[in-house]
């Protein structure tokens, strides 16, 4: 039993040059025919987060859609010296987020 798989222009324009052509196989509706739908990439540059501030133990950056903050202690510290460095990092990030803020608001 034969299956027949129909491919666009581009699809076959793309696989004609050597380059891999990503995509999926569906079953059209009308006509019920197996066709290769491609997917058609747009090859923007991705967006890096941005750094806002390098704290002690870790950072704080910002993305499109996200503030984010890590920080990394070492347990052999011991619980007390542990969560007074977080608090600290916590303050440190806040403040720094504060700062950020007040640097883009324009003054009359």
């Amino acid at each position: 039993m034969k299956k027949f798989v129909e491919f666009s222009a581009e699809a076959i324009a793309s696989l004609e040059t050597g380059k891999r052509v990503e995509g999926a196989i569906r079953r059209d509706e009308k006509t019920g025919k197996l066709v290769f739908k491609h997917y058609i990439r747009q090859n923007q540059p991705r967006k890096h987060d941005t750094l806002i501030k390098v704290l002690e133990h870790g950072w704080v950056k910002e993305s499109v859609q996200r503030v984010k903050f890590f920080s990394s202690v070492k347990k052999a510290l011991g619980t007390a010296r542990v969560i007074s460095v977080l608090e600290r990092e916590t303050n440190a990030a806040k403040n720094a987020l504060i700062d950020r803020e007040l640097d883009f608001v324009p003054f009359p």
